[in-house]
């Protein structure tokens, strides 16, 4: 049994040709932060047709089992990434939608210091900062 086939059955969910053909797709580091429309695309391009209703349920459901994580970004639209990643906050350009993953063991440490002195046990955080691309590898950099 495959490590997909393994998260899905840990996860409770029933082995489909979706949700394995999903999950290896997600399992890709270039997939991380995809949408459901570019993740429907991605299974077009690689020939399995897989209706765009059934790629939104299938990441719903990996969502609600702990298998991907989905964040909300400023472009207004989900993007999931999976949850076997260690704990990091985001950088997001406001003009191409780039994602930039950091670790900051400063930054963590203050948030918790934070909490505690408003006695709150963090159980999970999120952390956002957005902004533009100040070089020229910004996608849209030029409209």
């Amino acid at each position: 049994m495959t490590d997909g086939n393994q998260a899905l059955k840990k996860a409770g969910l029933k082995i489909t040709l979706p949700r394995v053909k999903i999950l290896e797709l997600m399992q890709n580091p270039e997939n991380q932060h995809i949408s459901a429309e570019d993740l429907y695309k991605k299974l077009l391009e690689v020939g399995e047709e897989i209706g765009l209703a059934t790629v939104y349920r299938v990441l719903n459901q990996f969502d609600d089992a702990g298998i991907l994580n989905r964040h909300h970004f400023e472009s207004g639209k989900a993007v999931f990434e999976m949850s076997t990643q260690k704990h990091h906050d985001h950088l997001v350009c406001l003009t191409c939608d780039k994602v930039i993953e950091f670790s900051d063991e400063v930054i963590e440490r203050r948030q918790d210091e934070i909490a505690m002195r408003h006695n709150i046990k963090l159980t999970h955080h999120s952390l956002y900062l957005y902004g533009h691309c100040t070089n020229d590898s910004c996608d849209h950099a030029d409209e």
